[in-house]
């Protein structure tokens, strides 16, 4: 049998049209002097100098690598070649050196802060898309975890608030996904209802409960119910002492570390155990997973209830490492994105935790930029967590394919 072969032009058109974007930002609106990386900060004895480079020859300069790995994709795609990973990680890495370039010109661009910051940012992006990846690796679509960030943000405030310890507010975040999952698993699962209907109806319920709450509870009793103790930063002896990556990665809150273990947790848990064989068998082919003894919507209810434990951690990032109190929508719709994060991940835990850092990036760069004055309106600094959102999934996806079985109720006989 012939195999048809196809080109997915997606990525090679992305890459393009972000390089004459730059290059029309960089040719008309020009900021000439030095743009001053520091590379200090952070709990280590050694620390390493600031590097200062030309803005403008550094920003066309990454312009000229940016064209050339534009060129890659465009010979690969011609060739029915799929392009590497490697080819839109370096261009992401080339366009940001040069972007910052130019917006810090006659500035301080703080890497280790903005790195460090962005890294924190990308928690719920990254335990809300993990929640994601394992609803849907079992066969439900995880619409809902907007709703599971922000009652676990809720439920952290108050409960951290009371005991005055941040761990049992996390403790009381995880409860507060899991509730919400564990609505979404009964209508889904035992009542059949379209699984994204669900989802939306939840994140409005979630919304309307905790402002609700936070009107009548949360603001007549501030001081009692909504100050949270917060995570303070904890240095990891030894590797905190790492210039640059020892600051970044090490000199966190117990979050991020969270963080990391249950990333490593989940992707070494859905392809190297029996538990991973399991939920990917229900999520691809349940009637096949039946057949062996798999009961299959039992097997959705409580990994459903799982990824709700695991979003529900990662609204605790707001109240308890982020500010001391719960506002309302304070979320800000970072489910969706997290979301998004998940397709963007192609249903894996460690490209979804890696698009979560991107959109984490994102979200901080924003600020900086602002601090930075440069000519871009503020109203796209607000856009831009959510534009880099779109060109991620719309032009890298590629022709990724979600679980079979995802959003497919299974009824047995």
């Amino acid at each position: 049998m012939r195999r048809v072969r196809t080109r997915s032009w997606k990525l090679a058109i992305t890459l393009g049209a972000v390089t004459v974007l730059l290059a029309l930002l960089f040719a008309f609106s020009p900021r000439p002097g030095l743009a001053v990386f520091r590379l200090a900060g952070g709990p280590s004895t050694l620390q390493l100098g600031d590097v200062s480079v030309p803005a403008m020859p550094a920003a066309f300069g990454s312009l000229v690598l940016l064209a050339a790995l534009s060129v890659w994709a465009v010979v690969d795609t011609l060739a029915y070649r799929r392009t590497t990973i490697w080819v839109p990680i370096a261009y992401a890495a080339f366009g940001i050196f040069g972007f910052l370039a130019w917006a810090g010109a006659d500035g301080l661009i703080p890497v280790v802060s903005l790195l460090s910051g962005a890294l924190s940012l990308s928690v719920p992006l990254v335990l809300g898309g993990l929640g994601g990846v394992i609803g849907e690796r079992v066969g439900v679509v995880n619409v809902a975890i907007e709703g599971q960030l922000l009652l676990g943000a809720f439920s952290a405030a108050v409960l951290s608030s009371i005991t005055d310890n941040p761990f049992v507010g996390l403790l009381g975040a995880m409860v507060g996904g899991v509730l919400v999952a564990l609505v979404l698993a009964v209508f889904s699962i035992k009542y059949f209802v379209e699984q994204v209907i669900v989802g939306v109806v939840l994140n409005v319920l979630v919304l309307g409960l905790t402002t609700f709450l936070y009107g009548i509870v949360l603001v007549p009793n501030e001081l009692v119910l909504n100050r949270a103790t917060r995570f303070p930063k904890w240095p990891i002896p030894g590797l905190s002492e790492i210039p640059v990556v020892g600051a970044i990665l090490f000199n966190q809150t117990f979050v991020v570390y969270l963080m990391y273990i249950l990333v490593g947790v989940v992707a070494w848990g859905l392809y190297r155990t029996r538990w991973g064989l399991r939920v990917r068998a229900v999520g691809e082919h349940p009637q096949a997973a039946d057949t062996v003894g798999i009961k299959v919507n039992p097997t959705r209810f409580w990994n459903v209830t799982l990824a709700g434990a695991i979003a529900g951690a990662g609204g605790a990032y707001f109240t308890l490492v982020s500010v001391p109190q719960f506002g309302e929508n304070m979320t800000a719709g970072l489910g969706f994105i997290a979301l998004a994060a998940v397709i963007f991940g192609q249903w894996d835990p460690i490209k979804t935790a890696l698009a979560g850092l991107l959109f984490g990036f994102a979200n901080q760069l924003q600020g900086l930029l602002v601090v930075f004055g440069t000519p871009i309106p503020s109203q796209f600094m607000l856009m831009l967590p959510y534009l880099v959102t779109i060109l991620a999934v719309v032009g890298f996806v590629g022709r990724s394919r979600a679980p079979a079985a995802s959003g497919k109720p299974y009824r047995k006989g």
